[in-house]
């Protein structure tokens, strides 16, 4: 009998992501594993792409071996030992020293799950390879950025529009396999769902991603705004950016207005499987309004919404969600605030 939870997921995603830790403790019981598991190797698939000491073409071929390891074209042990001890970090470290437990993991699903928890790490991490070889040599005196929307929108389905479908994917097999939906638009929907999410994350991160030498806004639209990437370093720049800045806030919140029509187009009766998604949704929301509210540009000044305010969600989605109406309202009320 397959294990309720993979033996690794447990404690090591207590360790290096306690928020998506809570995130899983909500969802039913047959859709944990393999939502735990693939998340839990897509953050080792990150770690190494993002260890600053190693050389990008060593930290390339790290990810490689790893990949193939996961996608099972070769079964050798690994031993990212060495790559461990460079962590600052001990969760990073421990799920460095421990990925063969978690990709041995697999072995408990069933061969289509195993499937689809394959195909999602496959494409995230040829979006880590694609970034790493992207921004190879970048610096805050050798600025590489994207080149145009069709780049950024490839990237942010690569690291996260592809766990939209995957997770829909999970959930129809095991929750709601015979409900009446429209599977073509609940897919379109979950994809850019997580591509809201990620565009949120690049947009409240662009002076940290500016001082690795990485500009995710892209050069052309750049360009008819008048601005270089390398303007974009100093805050002085922020009003000129503004008006752009502004339309890819304005598409986040369209694809994270996409994925809370996802979330109502869900079996009501499917409460834990809505709360985890609402939760990522609105704190979304949240995030873009303190952004469009401050001078993004300024890296003293990094937003993050308070532990206060994710209290207040969570409850304020718990008392609703009882009130269909109410609770539809969420996001349009989020939004206007």
């Amino acid at each position: 009998m397959r294990r309720a939870t993979p033996s690794p997921v447990t404690d090591l995603l207590s360790q290096v992501s306690r928020s998506f830790y809570l995130s899983l403790r909500v969802l039913p019981r047959p859709v944990r594993p393999q939502i735990g598991l693939a998340y839990l190797l897509a953050r080792t698939t990150d770690t190494i792409a993002d260890t600053p000491l190693l050389a990008p073409e060593d930290r390339l071929a790290a990810l490689r071996l790893l990949r193939e390891r996961m996608l099972g074209s070769h079964t050798r042990p690994l031993d990212f030992g060495a790559l461990a001890r460079e962590q600052g970090s001990a969760g990073e470290r421990a799920i460095l020293e421990r990925v063969e437990e978690s990709i041995t993991a697999l072995n408990d699903f069933t061969p289509d799950d195993q499937a689809c928890v394959r195909e999602v790490l496959r494409v995230i991490s040829s979006g880590q390879e694609l970034d790493l070889t992207r921004f190879a040599g970048a610096s805050e005196q050798n600025m590489v950025a994207l080149r145009t929307d069709a780049e950024l929108d490839d990237y942010t389905f690569r690291v996260a529009g592809c766990v939209g479908e995957f997770w829909t994917k999970i959930c129809l097999a095991h929750l709601f396999p015979r409900a009446p939906l429209d599977e073509t638009q609940l897919v379109a929907d979950a994809v850019r769902f997580g591509k809201g999410l990620q565009l949120v994350n690049i947009l409240r991160d662009i002076p940290a991603d500016l001082h690795q030498g990485r500009c995710y806004v892209p050069a052309d639209r750049l360009a008819g705004a008048g601005l270089k990437p390398v303007d974009l370093l100093s805050p002085d720049t922020e009003p000129r950016f503004r008006a752009l800045y502004r339309e890819y806030l304005e598409r986040a919140r369209e694809h994270l207005e996409a994925g809370w029509r996802y979330t109502n187009a869900l079996p009501r009766g499917q409460v834990r499987v809505r709360l985890g998604c609402a939760w990522p949704i609105l704190l979304g929301v949240e995030t873009l309004n303190a952004l469009a509210a401050g001078n993004v540009l300024n890296p003293q000044h990094r937003i993050k919404i308070g532990r206060g305010r994710v209290r207040r969600i969570v409850v304020g989605t718990l008392v609703r969600y009882p009130f269909r109406r109410s609770w539809e309202r969420l996001f349009r009320v989020c939004t206007a605030h």
